[in-house]
């Protein structure tokens, strides 16, 4: 009589299961299918020649903006000065207004779950959703050209950055020390001001300096559309083809963007 060989019954450990494999693959074919379908959609109106004689037109607009033309430096600094404006101004316009609706957006300061904070998170989400150019557009047509156009749309602007991290900052706040600070009879302002304020003022410092570091950016190119600013001149030298003018005014705004830059994380070092 022969004895068969006993039956091995451990299980074998694989990292997927043959459905997960399956779905991970059904998954990597239909993002390789959206690719193709998506770059058919982009280049079937693509005029190929231009693509082909890109490097010789980017060689030819080149060489035809440099040298820079260093002497226009001296119509730079105004509107240099301008966009400082614009970003500071703008900046201090979104606090003004993004502040409020972070209490009122934060689901452990509103004074309303149902009706106040969906609707501050409405105002929040909206003004996020709105591009700079689009605002000072909109704002151009109806207040006209120059600076207060820019200043009203970096601070629109603005108000859905600041507001969207400032209220997560309060939501994120420690209970315990408003629960302590609730415990000693305090009212709704103390614990307002003493509990969670004190926790969310770091956070404040370094999201207002980071969007006025942001906002310089974005004020350099309000002026392409009327809203003051650089970006006037840099309209104004591209209509007349003024290429060393060109190349001098992003060297300008790349200059001013470097310094902010720098000055917002030494402040941000010595307040956080």
């Amino acid at each position: 009589m022969t004895l068969s060989d006993p039956v091995d019954h451990r299980t074998v450990w694989t990292y997927r299961t043959p459905r997960a494999r399956l779905m991970l693959w059904g998954f990597w074919i239909f993002i390789v299918a959206l690719f193709v379908w998506c770059w058919n959609l982009m280049t079937g109106r693509t005029m190929w020649v231009f693509v082909y004689d890109a490097p010789r037109a980017a060689s030819d607009l080149l060489s035809r903006m440099f040298p820079p033309r260093w002497d226009y430096m001296s119509r730079l600094w105004e509107p240099l000065w301008d966009t400082l404006n614009i970003a500071t101004l703008g900046t201090l316009l979104g606090i003004a207004l993004a502040v409020p609706l972070a209490f009122l957006a934060a689901s452990n300061t509103t004074p309303s779950r149902l009706l106040v904070r969906p609707v501050a998170l409405f105002c929040i989400v909206a003004a996020r959703s709105i591009n700079s150019l689009i605002w000072a557009l909109l704002l151009v047509s109806i207040l006209g050209p120059g600076l207060l156009a820019g200043i009203l749309a970096i601070g629109f602007r603005s108000v859905g950055f600041i507001g969207k991290l400032l209220y997560e900052a309060i939501e994120e706040t420690d209970p315990k020390q408003i629960e302590a600070i609730t415990a000693t009879g305090a009212s709704r302002a103390q614990v307002l001001s003493y509990g969670i304020v004190p926790q969310v003022l770091p956070a404040f410092y370094g999201i207002s300096v980071f969007r006025w570091d942001i906002n310089i950016r974005e004020s350099a190119v309000l002026g392409l559309v009327g809203a003051g600013g650089i970006g006037v001149q840099l309209q104004a030298s591209l209509n007349v083809l003024a290429w060393p003018q060109v190349t001098l005014i992003m060297l300008a705004i790349l200059a001013t963007v470097v310094v902010s830059e720098w000055v917002s994380a030494r402040v941000r070092h010595a307040i956080i």
